[in-house]
């Protein structure tokens, strides 16, 4: 069945996607969210695992487009748990009214291409078509699951439980036998909860994970009222940092500048603030293997200050890859909890996971039983959502097949070949290296930029350039070769998931930077992007070279180091 044809269908309705819709009811434009679940939040409404919260401060962690939503809604926390994250996105939705054009417990899955009237024809899980001008991808960076499964796991007679998908009403460990497979970050969070609660629990470890305390605690007053007394300043601050929160990076401190002490002073003190102000200390940490090491040692101290077995802390000290590569965890309480008697650590390295058994799990030296296992697998990052939609293209490629070696956009937003198809922080963009929220709050602003654009001048569809796709997919690659983001096998490679293009998915540059690029392509009348009506070219801009002089702050070692790391990348992929 076709129903009446939209101006925008979004799909997902997280914060993405509900900002999204209120831009575009700003324009008056006829749209719809579809969305899976059946209420609004994305990441807070789907994932609801013991001890699951926002990493980045609350204060941060929140829409800044509207005053008045600022002043109404305080935070009890430094760092929000999930279900007050929840109680939030309900607050933004029935505030504004979103739900009214939400689709809840529906899925889309195609969205193909109609170039006769320039728009898509997009299908739901009912079978049902909607007609649309544009489509929004807000479906989210981390919001499907690997796919990850065991050896007779279909034989297990307990309960399995995934951190991704935790059951709404909760699950009480009291009293039961626990495994956990995963050591990531929904295994950093939870772990401490179920170990107070089950009579005993197994970890089980393959690689070990950074983690930084959080120091969490209601946010003082004080704190509050000056936040609420200028967060025009506050937000603006943190949209001109690497990563769009506020961290105190020092620019231009060299730790193998720096002598022992400072450096132990420095690192402290960030410690004993909390969160990810670890990873900022130090200009050169995360491009210098010597001056990452200097703060990798720091924290692996910092595991033995807090685990008494000394090989069990050994176990805990990543050793496969440079400290900030992987994201870090920011945890309350997780390193003391191996410290309890009623947990264990199992070394999957050492001791490989054969298969699950009836009554639990069979490794090669042991056998374990357990009441439940618990599923810290992680997601399908940044192109997973996107890719599972049968989306297709100009001549019917499929997103798939034009993302075979690996993900490539234009400047995380648009696919060459996929005309008024938008991504939300999709792959290429900052995104899950920043503050979610004003990542989302930058592309979702741009998105309705390009939009109002193509109506003033009556234009039918914008699409990228292949040659700005390249040129953009070239810049992403070489930005993030010239740091230690590429020696990592991390889920910003995708190497989580078996068969995945190795690609680092995320733009390194930073959040400023891509900021003042996009706002470089749109003053040259959308540089990079063809824009047209039918057969009528109105616009075109196929090339791209809005990128901004290096920094002039950065110290001359830092910058041959970088373009050393850019050429040995070009060599290796023969493009020098």
């Amino acid at each position: 069945m076709m129903a009446d044809r939209l101006d925008v269908v979004i799909v997902g309705a997280g914060f993405s996607g509900m900002y999204t819709l209120l831009k575009c009811r700003e324009q008056g434009l006829k749209v719809q969210v579809i969305e899976a679940g059946s209420g609004v939040g994305g990441t807070w409404y789907w994932n609801r695992y013991p001890g699951a919260r926002v990493d980045i401060q609350s204060l941060e962690y929140s829409f800044g487009f509207d005053e008045k939503l600022e002043q109404d809604w305080r935070w009890t926390e430094r760092y929000a748990p999930q279900a007050e994250l929840l109680s939030y996105a309900n607050h933004v939705a029935d505030r504004f009214d979103l739900k009214k054009d939400i689709c809840f417990q529906t899925k889309v899955t195609a969205a193909h291409w109609d170039a006769a009237v320039d728009g898509w024809n997009v299908t739901l899980d009912s079978g049902a078509v909607i007609p649309a001008r544009f489509v929004v991808m807000a479906t989210g960076c981390l919001s499907v699951p690997t796919d990850v499964t065991f050896p007779g796991i279909e034989d297990y007679k307990g309960t399995i439980h995934r951190t991704s998908r935790w059951p709404h009403e909760g699950v009480d460990f009291s009293g039961q036998r626990v495994g956990i497979i995963g050591t990531g970050s929904s295994a950093i969070q939870s772990i401490p909860i179920i170990a107070q609660n089950a009579a005993h629990l197994t970890v089980f470890q393959r690689t070990p994970n950074y983690s930084m305390p959080a120091h969490n605690g209601p946010i003082p007053d004080s704190d509050f009222q000056e936040w609420l007394a200028d967060p025009r300043a506050y937000r603006a601050r943190s949209r001109a940092t690497v990563g769009g929160f506020w961290n105190e990076a020092r620019d231009e401190a060299i730790a193998i500048h720096t002598a022992p002490d400072e450096i132990a002073d420095e690192l402290e003190r960030r410690w004993g603030w909390g969160g990810f102000r670890l990873l900022s200390g130090f200009a050169d940490q995360a491009i210098d293997p010597q001056a990452n090491k200097i703060v990798a040692d720091f924290v692996a101290a910092k595991i033995r200050e807090q685990v008494k077995d000394p090989k069990v802390a050994e176990l805990l000290t990543p050793k496969d890859h440079p400290f900030g590569t992987k994201r870090p965890c920011v945890d309350t309480g997780y390193y003391a909890t191996y410290n309890r008697d009623n947990v264990e650590l199992i070394d999957l390295r050492a001791n490989p996971l054969e298969a699950f058994t009836a009554t639990g799990i069979k490794t090669t030296q042991r056998r374990f039983d357990f009441d439940a296992v618990v599923l810290a697998t992680g997601f399908d990052a940044m192109t997973g959502a996107i890719e599972r939609v049968d989306i297709r293209g100009v001549g019917g490629e499929t997103i798939n097949e034009h993302w075979a070696a690996g993900p490539e956009t234009y400047l995380g937003l648009m696919v060459a070949g996929f005309p008024n198809l938008f991504l939300i922080t999709g792959p290429g963009s900052p995104s899950v290296l920043t503050n979610m929220i004003h990542s989302i709050e930058q592309h979702v602003e741009y998105v309705a930029s390009i939009i109002a654009s193509l109506n003033a001048s009556q234009a039918g569809r914008i699409e990228a350039s292949i040659e700005a796709e390249q040129a953009w997919t070239d810049h992403c690659d070489q930005t993030a070769a010239m740091t230690l983001l590429p020696q990592s096998n991390s889920w910003y490679m995708g190497a989580n998931v078996p068969g995945k293009p190795r690609r680092f998915m995320a733009y390194a540059g930073g959040l400023h930077t891509y900021t003042d690029i996009c706002n470089a392509v749109r003053g040259k009348g959308w540089q990079g992007f063809v824009i047209a009506r039918g057969d009528q070219v109105l616009s075109e801009s196929r090339v791209f070279d809005s990128l901004p002089p290096p920094p002039e702050n950065m110290a001359p070692h830092l910058m041959e180091m970088a373009m050393g790391r850019v050429m040995n990348w070009m060599q290796e992929h023969g493009r020098a």
